[in-house]
């Protein structure tokens, strides 16, 4: 063993210290000569030695051993045994294991034993350190919250299973150890004074042992502990039973985890017939009993996403993770488990050089390609310890940089880097050749969609790859926030219930779904919207298909999210109106005005008359699908806002009426009909609409304020089984239309209904009879009231109840009022609702209630029809403002522009509320915006009233 001349200096500087204060004296000349030329290879070894007085003691002795994993667990458990407290007990482990490795290290760098023997070593260690710490630990656990038994009062241990490579006892030098935590069976613990459950126990013991092997102290750490491998991985508990173990892998098992779980070994050899209960359990999960062939499209699918990485991150050289690497050999081998090791017992290895052999043995390979095969892995393994042990680090690229390629090389037995890199590549061209014949590559799939979109879903544990791809490839503004939404979504994903085939189209669908996203100027508002609704519907397999199946209707759905929260939050609470996006000409052509009322009889005609549960469930289906097609028409631009109020007025009708036919059907079926009705059509029975829906100006959010009026007279009765009083049966109905109205069922509630308009408010009757509505708007009424029935029309009712409504209203607004009385209550009462309504936000416009807004503009045309119909009394004839300010200019009560300013004023803040609907926010703007339009509302309030 020969330095080249070149790494001489980088020896005798890592040992200087050491020769001059003597501590190596007593060292053999050989085995100086050795630790010449490990030093000047492994700057590791160099720096243990030399901060380590008692391994300088040790080594020689240590290096006469052919062999040291035998004695691993006794050695440690004894040295545990005598620590006082836990930081010694980390002390103790930390050296152990530097010791250890640097006898590992020493002989892969003198190649004084087989690339077998070393992997075996770095195993055993591992498994020593977190079986043995898990002994000490259980103790001190025991000792704190008493012994975890079941319920036979057997107490319980807990079993660690190692994943990966250690599971395998294929360890690499600076490897990560995967494991995962699990128990026999649930229970509390006895002998301590206050018991806790096993779960919680096993969970402290739990975190203890990572700590232990994991945490950075001044002796450095023992292993990087992963438990993302266990059960919904960083968000599943930390331990969980072998009941909940198996439940999870049955129901929810990935493709990914069967792999994982073919090298699976329990830690600590006395564990392992506890542990073979368990194996039988998780058997038919990773191997099938008949021939697996879906195994090849998922291992393709994460070969895929390796590559994308690989690519990402610029790992070029990585003699792991690029083509023909290690992760290839092993992708190889799993193939041949998965698919036939359900099969055939001599694929059910952990070991990949046995697997290969028994691939060979059952002639699924040639003796060529096995031959290739293993030659590559043990060549690339010994690689990779090699140069993790120049520094222990983790790393699988090869250096760069001249000095550490020239000690790598002569680490491997060669003269330079350049033959060094030629049998590299040659080893990683005859793995990818089989590997390329046996899986092939994953470009098929997705062919249509931009390959940075599969890659944005494949990514989605990698936050800087996904800000990569962000940034660059699809020049994104925030990307980082962009990142961490869909990191959190695939986070939350891992706590659903998907079968296999559910997660098979998420996959497809992922990348379609962001390729329309961002084909969006809004992309950062889509997207978390998008994701939400997916969130909400992602255990629905149906609805994914239905999305991945039709491009139209997964545009459709990305283009309303975008557009409006509101939306995207009805589709995720009520996914049947994702049936809707299907046919966009059908979702962008609401449904005619003059349609409603006969859409909805057909619409409910298909469910009995007499079963209300279904009948109310139908409505308010027919409400959400007629919004959901009124808002796309409106974000489409197809609606104006006048058109919009139109449709959800028409809308509402539509379903008042449907509600009290419901109402009467189960009102006369228990009591009849009141006798009054005896010779006429009809139901003597009306809703008055008051307000926004009075006035055709409903908005999507909206209540409605509604009265009822019966014109019964004092001695009618029901003639039914059971006779009651013809006004009780009226006020039965009226509570039965409000039962229907605000009932919350699966579809949540129809309309938030306001009664409080009716003669004396919530104290009042909640019918009236015709007559003392009238009179009570004669006598009793306040001016506010007044100005409420400008905006009242009959939406239900017989012609009777019609003409006496319209009789009502007509005279009340066509009285003569006392000027001053008139222009004093109105203001008045505009003070006293910006004051009970107003919440000003500092540097905001408030749309409805602010001076200048929405109310103002109300309060006018209230005000102006009541002071002059009494001499213009067609002025009564319209309940709607805009048509009001018509009948104004018509009737020489306003100018032209001021009734046409005064319009588009109302008109654009209305709009502006809509689309603020739309979009889930306050009605407030931007104190700088409808500044004109606020000032001239002032200004006519100030001539008209001030």
């Amino acid at each position: 063993m020969q330095l080249p001349q070149q790494l001489t200096p980088i020896s005798h500087a890592a040992l200087e210290s050491l020769f001059e204060s003597d501590a190596l004296s007593h060292w053999s000349e050989s085995t100086l000569e050795q630790l010449r030329y490990v030093a000047g290879l492994s700057k590791f070894v160099a720096d243990t030695l030399s901060s380590d007085g008692q391994l300088q003691q040790q080594l020689p002795e240590m290096l006469q051993a052919e062999t040291r994993c035998d004695s691993y667990r006794e050695r440690l458990a004894e040295q545990l045994a005598g620590c006082s407290d836990e930081m010694q007990g980390h002390r103790v482990l930390r050296q152990f294991r530097n010791r250890e490795v640097v006898y590992i290290a020493w002989r892969d760098f003198t190649a004084t034993w087989t690339l077998e023997e070393s992997l075996t070593h770095l195993s055993q260690l591992a498994e020593a350190m977190i079986f043995e710490t898990y002994q000490w630990q259980y103790k001190i656990c025991c000792e704190q919250w008493g012994t975890p038994t079941n319920a036979a009062g057997e107490a319980q241990p807990m079993l660690i299973i190692g994943m990966g490579k250690l599971g395998g006892g294929e360890l690499n030098f600076s490897s990560d150890i995967d494991l995962i935590f699990t128990y026999p069976e649930n229970g509390e613990t006895e002998g301590a004074r206050r018991s806790i459950a096993n779960a919680q126990f096993f969970t402290r013991l739990g975190q203890r042992i990572i700590k232990a092997l994991d945490q950075q102290t001044f002796d450095g750490f023992c292993y990087r502990v992963d438990m993302r491998l266990r059960p919904f991985g960083d968000s599943g508990p930390l331990v969980m039973s072998y009941a909940a173990l198996e439940d999870y892998y049955q129901e929810q098992g990935r493709d990914w985890e069967r792999y994982a779980m073919i090298k699976a070994r329990v830690m600590g050899r006395e564990m392992y017939p506890e542990y073979q209960e368990l194996r039988q359990m998780l058997r038919p999960f990773v191997f099938r009993r008949y021939i697996d062939f879906s195994a090849i499209q998922s291992l393709r699918r994460m070969k895929s996403m390796i590559s994308s990485e690989v690519r990402r991150r610029g790992l070029s050289n990585n003699i792991k993770l690029g083509a023909g690497g290690i992760r290839e050999i092993e992708f190889i081998a799993q193939v041949f488990q998965l698919i036939r090791g359900g099969r055939e017992p001599s694929l059910r290895q952990r070991g990949l050089l046995e697997t290969i052999d028994a691939i060979e043995e059952l002639e699924q390979l040639t003796a060529q390609e096995t031959q290739h095969l293993r030659q590559a892995y043990k060549f690339l393994r010994r690689l990779e310890n090699l140069l993790q042990a120049m520094a222990d680090k983790q790393t699988q690229t090869l250096p760069e940089c001249d000095t550490e390629q020239l000690q790598l090389a002569v680490a491997m037995g060669y003269q330079q880097w350049e033959q060094l890199i030629a049998d590299v590549q040659t080893h990683m061209a005859n793995v990818h050749a089989v590997f390329g014949e046996l899986i092939g590559d994953d470009e098929e799939e997705q062919q249509d969609i931009a390959k940075h979109f599969v890659e944005l879903w494949d990514m989605a544990a990698k936050q800087d790859v996904l800000e990569q791809i962000l940034e660059t490839d699809i020049q994104a503004e925030q990307s980082q926030q962009m990142a961490e939404t869909i990191i959190q979504f695939k986070k939350d994903l891992a706590k659903k219930t998907l079968g296999p085939r559910g997660r098979e189209v998420l996959n497809r669908l992922m990348p379609k779904i962001f390729s329309a996203i961002y084909s969006h100027k809004d992309a950062q508002f889509g997207l978390p919207r998008v994701l939400h609704l997916l969130h909400r519907i992602v255990t629905r397999t149906t609805y994914l298909e239905l999305l991945d199946e039709h491009q139209a209707a997964l545009i459709q759905l990305v283009r309303l999210c975008t557009a409006s929260p509101m939306i995207s939050e009805q589709l995720g609470r009520y996914p049947i109106l994702l049936d809707e996006l299907i046919d966009p000409q059908q979702l962008y052509n609401p449904i005619p005005l003059e349609s409603y009322q006969s859409e909805l009889r057909d619409f409910l005609a298909r469910i009995p008359e007499d079963d209300m549960e279904q009948q109310m469930e139908a409505l308010r289906q027919f409400k959400q699908i007629c919004i959901l097609r009124i808002a796309a028409a409106d974000i489409a631009g197809v609606l104006p806002v006048m058109k919009v109020s139109d449709h959800l007025t028409y809308l509402a009708e539509a379903i008042v009426e449907s509600v009290v036919g419901q109402a009467w059907l189960q009102m006369t079926e228990k009591y009849g009909v009141p006798s009054h009705l005896k010779d006429r059509e009809g139901k003597g029975f009306a809703v008055i609409g008051y307000g926004k829906v009075g006035g055709w100006e409903l908005g999507y959010n909206s209540d409605l304020d509604i009265v009822f009026m019966h014109d019964s007279p004092v001695h009618s009765y029901t003639d039914g089984k059971k006779e009651i009083d013809a006004r009780q049966f009226y006020l039965r109905l009226a509570q039965r239309i409000i039962h229907i109205f605000s009932t919350r069922t699966a579809s949540g509630t129809l309309y938030e209904v306001d009664t409080r308009l009716r003669p004396s408010g919530a104290s009042g009757l909640l019918v009236s009879p015709t007559d003392a509505f009238d009179e009570y708007q004669r006598q009793d009424a306040w001016t506010w009231e007044h100005q409420a029935l400008v905006r009242a029309r009959m939406i239900y009712g017989d012609a009777p109840l019609q003409q006496a409504f319209a009789k009502t209203r007509h005279e009340i607004l066509t009285l003569v009022r006392d000027e001053e009385k008139l222009v004093k209550d109105v203001s008045e009462m505009r003070v006293k609702m910006r004051d009970h309504l107003g919440g000003k936000k500092a540097g905001r416009f408030m749309l409805k209630q602010d001076p200048g807004g929405i109310t103002d503009v109300e309060f006018l045309a209230q005000y102006l029809v009541l002071r002059h119909s009494h001499e213009k009394p067609k002025l009564t004839r319209w309940s709607d403002n805009v048509r009001i300010f018509e009948s104004m200019m018509a009737q020489g009560i306003m100018e032209e522009g001021a009734a046409m300013a005064l319009t588009h004023a109302y008109t654009s803040m209305r709009d502006q509320i809509h689309h603020r609907n739309l979009l889930n926010l306050d009605a407030d703007v931007a104190e700088e915006k409808f500044v004109s339009e606020r000032e001239l509302v002032m200004k006519l309030w100030h001539e008209w009233l001030e």
